[in-house]
């Protein structure tokens, strides 16, 4: 079963169990995906529903930063449920030891030396933990190791 039936099957589970929040959030992350579909005129596989995940997973992260700063505990908390509905769907994240060694075999292989050579880097770590790790950390982690 790809992930794409997974969610609609559990978003039909929500939907017999009354399960209001769950529902919400899984018909937002289908509209999405849906969207995408549309305006791209192709189906998503697995790989492609999960950078729709990632992002509306980011998008909620960023909100309740911006929602916390407001004092607005309720919307905090509903963006909160939302993740917390959404992040199963996401593949099992590195572990830090993972990263490390994932990050230094990139460095390795490019001969990277500088900050000049981050983005080389970057795009073989991005094409191998795609959706196993949060990229904001990983390219932070990457400029600490090139001496940025």
């Amino acid at each position: 079963m790809n992930l794409r039936d997974r969610i609609n099957e559990d978003m039909k589970n929500a939907m017999r169990a009354r399960e209001a929040e769950k529902l919400g959030a899984l018909r937002l992350l289908l509209a999405a995906v849906k969207q995408r579909e549309v305006d791209e005129r192709i189906t998503l596989d697995d790989a492609q529903v999960t950078s729709v995940l990632e992002k509306m997973i980011k998008q909620r992260k960023e909100s309740v930063v911006a929602f916390d700063k407001g004092g607005r505990a309720d919307l905090v908390a509903k963006e909160n449920s939302e993740i917390a509905v959404l992040q199963p769907y996401l593949p099992a994240q590195l572990s830090e030891t993972e990263l490390d060694a994932l990050i230094a075999d990139a460095i390795s292989s490019t001969g990277a030396a500088s900050i000049k050579d981050m983005g080389k880097v970057m795009g073989l770590v991005k094409s191998k933990a795609a959706g196993k790790a949060d990229m904001g950390a990983v390219g932070a982690r990457i400029k600490a190791k090139l001496g940025g």
